[in-house]
């Protein structure tokens, strides 16, 4: 068998066709989801992009692996100390499973380097950095991948990641291809009132603030109603039409060298992306349900009916799952628990409760459980969070109406869950670290750290010196 990985940077499900979207950004990805399994509440444990690459491709969850930040300690992994061996060892990960199960591996990908995260390659027979640091178009990726698949994939017993970045911003789908949803309304969940709110709010990356690039005209510097609110979500949404589009060109490849029936086919990403969630525009945050949620998308071949998979996993579950459905045995260090039997026999298999951390952009720990995400913050990152926050995710999936204390008995579950977690993974610990709390004593998540000046000199210049001031007194206590 064959394995096409598609690592769609930055995409959140509900983008997508066949996850219930309006907008038909995702024509080649639908089809292959017409095929074959579809998870609905897959989930990163660790976000965003680092943590979550190393929690997939290592098998094991941050608090374990001490990968949790973009920058200092908690970015890098654990030192294994006086118990390393000579080579891999005891904490070989998936891409080594693969290879221990006879399949030859390829990466077309740069983020190791974007990243500093050497880590990446291991159990890679061929790496291809395609240099530009995840600066890269759809455009100037795939080729990259025609030209493998022309020369290798006819060969059996292959895998080959190919990740792609084109909805991360900076929005930069070509001019030339224009806007293919100008005349499509966007998601109606968001209305003036919400963002007028927004915009007297405060937080990197608000209303107020927007990632926005002058040399990306499909990017704005400011979200003010929801005229500008389309003309974001419309870059965007282009973004996920150019990767979905070159998706087409490697499956037509496929059909060419008549192997597309005996290739699986994943679809998925690292995390997703907030556009108004919890007021952040065009970036990966938090710990909420929107920036930890991700599509999973699985075509096996043999299997000619699709199927929707309902149960709670980590994306980490899923690839100890396919190192068994290939052969191979999952590493008994892992945190990820193959759920094989159930996924041949078309039945849902998943966890009671799922804990997902972020610490790059704030500090938060939450607790995913019946239809409910319990967010409790340690470090707010400079936005107007309280400490604890309840979403009702199935009839509030944008997270508007936090029911904390409304409902404290629901925040008391998930903080019995979240302490059980806890000390289940410091009993299974290396070294007893929480990498969450040596972010915490380095002053704070990477992106924020030593920015209060600047931040505050900002709000001060947008006429919210009143925030300024607040946020001096609390993080100068």
């Amino acid at each position: 068998m064959r394995i096409l990985y598609y690592d769609i940077d930055t995409l959140r499900p509900d983008h997508l066709g066949c996850y219930g979207y309006h907008r038909n950004t995702s024509p080649n990805i639908d089809k292959i989801a017409d095929e074959g399994v579809r998870f609905t509440r897959c989930f990163a444990s660790d976000t965003p992009c680092l943590p979550s690459r190393a929690s997939m491709f290592t098998g094991r969850l941050g608090i374990h692996t001490g990968i949790v930040n973009h920058g200092g300690e908690a970015a890098d992994m654990k030192m294994e100390g006086k118990t390393r061996s000579f080579g891999i060892g005891k904490n070989f990960g998936l891409i080594t499973s693969f290879r221990r199960a006879g399949y030859y591996t390829a990466s077309i990908s740069p983020f190791a380097e974007r990243h500093a995260a050497w880590w990446f390659y291991e159990g890679f027979n061929e790496i291809i950095n395609t240099g530009k640091c995840g600066n890269e178009r759809a455009d100037e990726v795939v080729p990259i991948a025609m030209d493998w698949l022309e020369g290798k994939g006819r060969d059996d017993n292959w895998f080959l990641h190919v990740n792609v970045w084109d909805p991360h911003t900076p929005y930069r789908t070509p001019e030339e291809y224009g806007n293919p949803f100008e005349d499509e309304p966007a998601p109606t969940w968001i209305d003036n009132e919400i963002i007028e709110r927004q915009y007297n709010s405060y937080g990197p990356h608000s209303a107020h603030e927007t990632p926005s690039h002058p040399l990306y005209p499909r990017m704005i510097p400011e979200i003010r109603n929801v005229d500008d609110f389309k003309i974001w979500i419309d870059g965007y949404d282009t973004g996920i039409w150019y990767a979905d589009l070159y998706l087409g060109k490697i499956v037509d490849k496929l059909r060419e060298l008549g192997i597309y029936d005996d290739t699986m086919i994943i679809i998925t990403s690292d995390h997703g992306e907030n556009h108004g969630e919890l007021n952040i525009y065009g970036d990966h945050q938090t710990a909420d349900y929107i920036t930890s949620r991700v599509p999973m998308i699985i075509k096996v071949p043999g299997n000619d009916n699709p199927w929707i998979d309902n149960a709670l996993h980590y994306q980490c579950d899923v690839g100890a799952t396919i190192t068994e459905l290939l052969g191979g045995r999952p590493n008994p260090r892992w945190d990820a628990k193959a759920f094989t039997r159930a996924f041949n026999e078309r039945r849902e298999e998943g966890r009671e409760y799922l804990v997902v951390s972020h610490c790059a952009w704030s500090c938060q720990r939450s607790v995913i459980f019946d239809d409910y995400i319990m967010i409790k913050t340690y470090h707010d990152g400079f936005k107007d969070f309280p400490e604890y926050m309840l979403f009702d995710i199935v009839n509030d999936p944008h997270e508007q109406y936090n029911l904390a204390e409304e409902r404290p008995h629901l925040i008391e579950k998930g903080m019995a869950y979240l302490n059980e977690w806890y000390d289940k993974m410091m009993k299974t610990s290396d070294d007893g670290i929480d990498p969450l709390y040596t972010t915490l004593k380095e002053g704070g998540p990477f992106h924020t750290r030593n920015m209060l000046d600047s931040y505050c000199k900002r709000l001060e210049e947008t006429g919210r010196g009143h925030i300024a001031e607040k946020l001096k007194v609390r993080y100068r206590q």
